[in-house]
């Protein structure tokens, strides 16, 4: 059985632990990625608060790549022929697009970058992947953010986008783009919709690393509203298992997947579980963002019925992991 696996966007915060997870599963992992994008050289250019800290948790990423022994290839993916070169060369049997700008609030203050980032890379792989006979599976990762407002309180992939903002459509508009090359080329994909990622080794931003870090700084942390808005926060491990079993389950061919624990909670139900593991939380309420979306649980039957998708990780047994990864990760 041939295993090549080529991710683009492969050393971000999914990408780097996609990539450790799929290489002890005895796959052929190879990284393409600038390090451009919320990563290392974004990180050494600009004057971010905590920049050494976060510098010394992408070194640490590059230095467990490194420690599996995975191939990493320093590009651009919105250089055509340099995707189309890297892709004949890897011939990968399995292409996983990651690369994008992977925070709402960034893309809507900078649309160019973000259409550059997310839909050009996108495009150009998609482009260099149209007729490749050894191709088993294009798989994107979209996000949860592309249904809108949640108009019920469960939600399938069957409910109707509405996105909100620059960064819900685009991510909706690449979907489509993945799904017409399904269309013209026969393109064999997957799609994966993740909801309030959280994990060991994340700088994005992300709500619950803002959370912890707050937590463990004893400084507030910055609560939307009432704290009474649900959101289904999904363990990295649980989007990874999701990840590598829509790659080698034939059901998930040509099909779309709310990849998540299945299972929303509030904000105060979050503060609770980090005020357990860390003592004397403060929280300092802060105005809502317009086009963020009111959220809530994404329903996971389809994947557990098509990919066996088992999700292991509520708030309760994430949120003590992460925390005890911070504790013992001294820079």
């Amino acid at each position: 059985m041939t295993k090549k696996v080529l991710i683009i966007g492969g050393c971000g915060f999914i990408g780097h632990n996609l990539a450790i997870f799929l290489k002890k599963k005895k796959f052929d992992v190879t990284i393409f990625d600038s390090l451009s994008i919320n990563n290392y050289f974004s990180f050494k250019k600009d004057n971010l608060p905590n920049k050494n800290y976060y510098l010394k948790i992408l070194k640490q990423r590059q230095d467990l790549i490194k420690k599996n022994k995975i191939k990493l290839i320093i590009g651009d993916a919105r250089n055509y022929s340099i995707i189309s070169k890297n892709v004949d060369t890897v011939k990968p049997n399995y292409l996983i697009h990651l690369a994008a700008v992977a925070h709402a609030n960034i893309s809507n203050k900078d649309p160019y970058s973000t259409f550059d980032n997310s839909m050009r890379t996108l495009e150009n792989t998609l482009d260099a992947c149209r007729s490749l006979k050894y191709l088993k599976r294009f798989i994107y990762l979209s996000s949860s953010m592309v249904y809108g407002n949640f108009k019920k309180k469960i939600v399938t992939e069957k409910e109707i986008c509405d996105p909100l903002g620059i960064y819900a459509s685009l991510k909706f508009g690449c979907e489509k783009l993945v799904t017409g090359y399904n269309q013209v080329f026969k393109l064999p994909y997957t799609i994966i919709r993740p909801s309030a990622l959280y994990g060991e080794r994340c700088v994005s931003g992300r709500v619950v690393q803002k959370f912890v870090e707050a937590a463990i700084k004893k400084q507030p942390l910055q609560m939307v509203g009432d704290g009474k808005e649900f959101l289904d926060f999904t363990y990295i491990d649980d989007l990874v298992e999701g990840i590598y079993l829509s790659m080698i389950k034939n059901k998930s061919l040509n099909n779309t997947f709310n990849i998540t624990f299945g299972k929303s909670r509030s904000l105060i139900d979050l503060i609770k579980v980090i005020n357990k593991n860390i003592n004397n939380v403060k929280v300092k309420k802060i105005k809502r963002d317009k086009l963020i979306p009111f959220r809530g649980t994404l329903s996971v039957n389809k994947a557990k019925k098509l990919i066996n998708y088992k999700p292991k990780y509520n708030i309760e047994k994430g949120i003590p992991k992460l925390i005890k990864w911070y504790e013992n990760t001294k820079f």
